[in-house]
C-alpha cells in the first residue's frame, strides 16, 4: 500500500508539501501542486482518514444509533417512524459535507453502550440516538467531551434531546375541535405507562379548560396496551360505554391512526356513518391510512423527518460550538393537525 512517502518520492517533494496537498490548508504552487496530484494518481494512494481525524481531531464522521433496520422487516400500515427520523437526520449531515455511519442495534437495548464505544473508537465527531418512540432512556457509556443528541428520547441527565410536542399536538386538535362546534369529544388513549399518552391526556384536558368545557371522565378511555391481548376488544368495549351514555360524545380522538383504522370498522360494522353520525381523529398522521381510509382521515403529524432534521441541526451546533450541551432542556418539535375530511362541522351541520 503506497504512503506519502511514495508521493514524495515520486513527485520529488518534501512528505510535508504531500501533506499541504491533501489537506489544502496551505497555499501551494501550481505546479508543485500538478506534480503531486499526478504521483497521486500513478500510485493510486488514498489518504488515510484516520490518521487525518487523529491529527486533526476531525473525522467528518457522524454516528447514528437505531433500531430501524432490524425492527422494521416487515413494513405495516403503523409506518417506520425511526427510519423517517434518520432520513432527517441524512438531509442535514449531507449538506453539511460530512458523512453518516449508520449502527442497527439489532432489537436489543443492551448493544447500545457497546455501539457507543466503537463511534468513540473511531473518532466520530458526534452521535444521535434514534428511538423508536417517544421515551426515557438511559445511555451510561459516552464521554462527557462527546457531542451526543437524543432523538424522539431524553433522558434524566438533561443530554441536549428533541422529542415531538405531544402535548401541544393534541390541543391544537381538541381546540379545533371544539371551535367546529364539538363539545362532547372523547378520548380513547393508548398505554397510561407511554409518555405520549400522559402529554397528549394534558393537552386534551388544556384544551377543554381553555374553553371553559368540563372535563368528563367517562369520555377518557384506555383502548389499547402494551400487553399481547387483543386490542381491537378494548377499542371494541370502549365504543360500548361511550354510546351508552346518556349524553354520548359527537367526536372521538384515537391515541394513534391505527387505533382510528379499527374504530372506522366498529362503528361501520354497526351502520354508524362517520362523520354524519360522529366523528373520528386520530394521532400520527401515517399516511398509508389516513389518506386511504374514507372519509380521510382528520388527524396530528408526528414530524418525525423534522425530529431527525433539529437532532442533526442541534448536534452540528455542538460540534461547531467545542463544548457539548450537558444541560439541556428538550426542543419540542411542532405536530400540526392536518384537517380532512372524518369531522363534521356541527356549525354548519343543519341536523344539529
Amino acid at each position: 500500500m503506497s504512503t506519502i512517502y511514495d508521493v514524495a518520492k515520486i513527485a520529488n517533494v518534501s512528505p510535508k508539501t504531500v501533506s499541504r496537498v491533501l489537506n489544502n490548508d496551505v497555499p501551494v504552487g501550481e505546479a508543485t501542486r500538478a506534480k503531486v496530484q499526478a504521483a497521486i494518481d500513478q500510485l493510486g494512494y488514498i489518504p488515510s482518514t484516520a490518521a487525518r481525524a487523529m491529527r486533526s481531531n476531525k473525522s467528518g464522521l457522524i454516528g447514528v444509533i437505531t433500531g430501524a433496520i432490524s425492527h422494521n422487516t416487515v413494513v405495516g400500515p403503523t409506518g417506520l417512524p425511526d427510519l423517517f427520523i434518520v432520513q432527517g437526520i441524512q438531509s442535514v449531515i449531507q449538506a453539511s459535507n460530512k458523512t453518516l455511519l449508520i449502527a442497527d442495534t439489532g432489537d436489543n437495548s443492551q448493544r447500545v453502550e457497546h455501539l457507543i464505544r466503537t463511534f468513540q473508537e473511531h473518532r466520530v465527531e458526534g452521535i444521535i440516538y434514534v428511538a423508536d418512540y417517544h421515551q426515557q432512556v438511559n445511555l451510561s457509556v459516552h464521554r462527557k467531551d462527546m457531542a451526543i443528541v437524543l432523538a424522539n428520547c431524553f433522558d434524566t441527565k438533561h443530554t441536549p434531546a428533541v422529542v415531538p410536542d405531544d402535548e401541544g399536538g393534541q390541543y391544537h386538535l381538541v381546540q379545533r375541535l371544539i371551535k367546529t362546534g364539538h363539545r362532547r369529544i372523547a378520548y380513547l388513549s393508548l398505554d397510561d405507562a407511554m409518555v405520549a399518552t400522559v402529554l397528549r391526556k394534558q393537552g386534551y384536558s388544556r384544551a377543554l379548560q381553555h374553553a371553559g368545557i368540563d372535563i368528563d371522565p367517562s369520555l377518557i378511555l384506555c383502548a389499547d396496551t402494551v400487553q399481547h391481548i387483543d386490542n381491537k376488544a378494548l377499542v371494541e368495549r370502549a365504543v360500548d360505554q361511550l354510546l351508552s351514555l346518556a349524553s354520548p360524545p359527537t367526536v372521538i380522538c384515537c391515541g394513534n391512526d391505527k387505533m382510528a383504522l379499527k374504530l372506522y370498522g366498529i362503528l361501520r360494522s354497526r351502520g354508524i356513518r362517520i362523520p354524519e353520525a360522529i366523528s373520528v381523529a386520530g394521532y400520527d398522521n401515517y399516511l398509508s391510512i389516513t389518506e386511504s381510509l374514507y372519509p380521510s382521515l382528520t388527524t396530528v403529524d408526528l414530524a418525525y423527518r423534522e425530529i431527525g432534521a433539529e437532532a442533526a441541526r442541534l448536534l452540528l451546533t455542538q460540534i461547531q460550538d467545542k463544548q457539548p450541551d450537558q444541560q439541556s432542556i428538550p426542543i419540542r418539535v411542532p405536530c400540526p393537525v392536518v384537517w380532512r375530511h372524518s369531522v363534521l362541522d356541527h356549525h354548519h351541520d343543519d341536523t344539529c
